[in-house]
């Protein structure tokens, strides 16, 4: 990690450079000894110890504890201090608003759900999401101002062009032309907003089912349907902030659908969609269809079809799977994806079973063949993805010591 002959750049940028890759590596590894960040970066033991030593005094590092049950004396270990800094994320249904507060390492510190029921709430957007964060921040033990930045995840995305909400007709009060200006008047720390499902595909990327891939697609099924593009290793949002609204997508099997924003449905969404599993369920003739949340029940009927062996319930994951494929084919077809990472309750319950079905039917459907995998991060994965993206610009700004 040192610099080399010919490396442009002040020792202090140099330096700056160092205690980044020593600060990555203890928030990879976790505690480490001064001889193991040495040779892990590359770094003298006399260069280690005084990065270390300055770490210390910027106070972004912690001595904790000592080696034990190895040959040789005892050394001294070093992490990442938890209390650097502090980021937020939230997560936004039309039903409720989750928060939550994570310290510098990743960890969460503070959560807290605020139920926003029915079409009408009577409290205004801005103080919703306010009421949120301070009712985290307050789980955490913390002020506002000790979180350095929060990250908003909504259904639709803002367009960046007028800054109006698009593409989520059902989230009632966020479709404000000035409601972008409220919030950064409300709130003491920079924000930024991003689609729900390209937070999903964010924590997937650093966390879970996609590490290493710098070109993969996601497919989400849960409340709705969608997809996050990641190519080369960036997201991809489009002009207006909508790739990957894949809901709209016309696909064969379903009427074609003209003005979809307005019907806020299509072909896809209306072909595998999780209000259709529970409707096919029973035009198969399955009994007990679950009753409650379209979500809900189609969860739970996948999740018995991948563990069932009767001919209903096997005709029932292989068309959900077919579904899926058909329009997960175009998809792959125009991008040529690496990698697909099914997410949300409606593709992870189906677990293995589904997954190897769809990834049977896309290769025939498809010339592209990407490999097929099961998302890892199943907990709250848009809160997830909100937390990580607010962490990876909270870490540039707290770990910079250039300045």
């Amino acid at each position: 990690m040192a610099g080399t002959a010919g490396t442009p750049g002040t020792p202090r940028v140099l330096r700056a450079m160092n205690d980044r890759a020593a600060l990555d590596l203890l928030l990879e590894h976790g505690p480490l000894s001064r001889t193991r960040i040495g040779k892990l970066t590359g770094l003298s033991k006399p260069t280690a110890s005084q990065l270390l030593s300055r770490l210390e005094a910027a106070g972004l590092v912690l001595a904790t504890g000592t080696t034990e049950g190895r040959p040789g004396p005892s050394a001294q270990l070093y992490e990442v201090n938890p209390a650097a800094g502090h980021a937020a994320g939230l997560d936004v249904t039309p039903q409720r608003i989750l928060a939550a507060v994570a310290d510098i390492t990743g960890r969460t510190v503070g959560r807290h759900e605020l139920p926003t029921p029915g079409r009408r709430t009577g409290t205004p957007v801005v103080q919703q999401v306010t009421d949120a964060l301070d009712g985290a921040v307050k789980a955490a033990g913390l002020a506002r101002d000790d979180v350095h930045r929060l990250v908003i995840g909504t259904p639709g995305a803002f367009d960046p062009t007028t800054g109006r909400l698009r593409y989520a007709s059902h989230l009632p009060g966020w479709h404000s032309p000035t409601l972008l200006e409220e919030l950064a008047a409300a709130l003491p720390m920079p924000f930024e907003y991003e689609n729900d499902v390209n937070l999903v595909a964010l924590a997937e990327q650093r966390l879970g089912a996609a590490r290493g891939h710098a070109d993969f697609v996601l497919l989400w099924n849960q409340e709705g349907l969608g997809a996050a593009l990641v190519l080369g290793g960036r997201l991809h949002r489009g002009w207006t902030g909508g790739a990957g609204e894949v809901g709209f997508l016309p696909v064969p099997g379903t009427p074609l659908v003209r003005q979809v924003t307005k019907a806020n449905s299509g072909g896809y969404q209306e072909l595998a969609g999780s209000q259709a599993v529970p409707r096919l369920a029973r035009e198969l003739g399955i009994e007990d269809v679950p009753q409650g949340p379209y979500a809900e029940a189609a969860a739970e009927l996948v999740a018995r079809a991948a563990q069932a062996d009767d001919d209903a319930h096997r005709h029932l994951l292989q068309t959900y799977a077919t579904r899926l494929a058909t329009g997960l084919a175009s998809l792959v077809s125009v991008l040529d994806p690496e990698l697909v990472v099914l997410s949300g309750a409606s593709l992870t319950s189906g677990g293995e079973p589904l997954r190897a079905l769809v990834q049977t039917e896309l290769e025939e459907l498809a010339a592209s063949r990407p490999r097929l995998v099961v998302g890892d991060v199943r907990e709250h994965p848009v809160l997830r993805g909100a937390l990580e993206s607010a962490l990876a610009t909270t870490r540039d700004e707290v770990f910079d010591t250039s300045r």
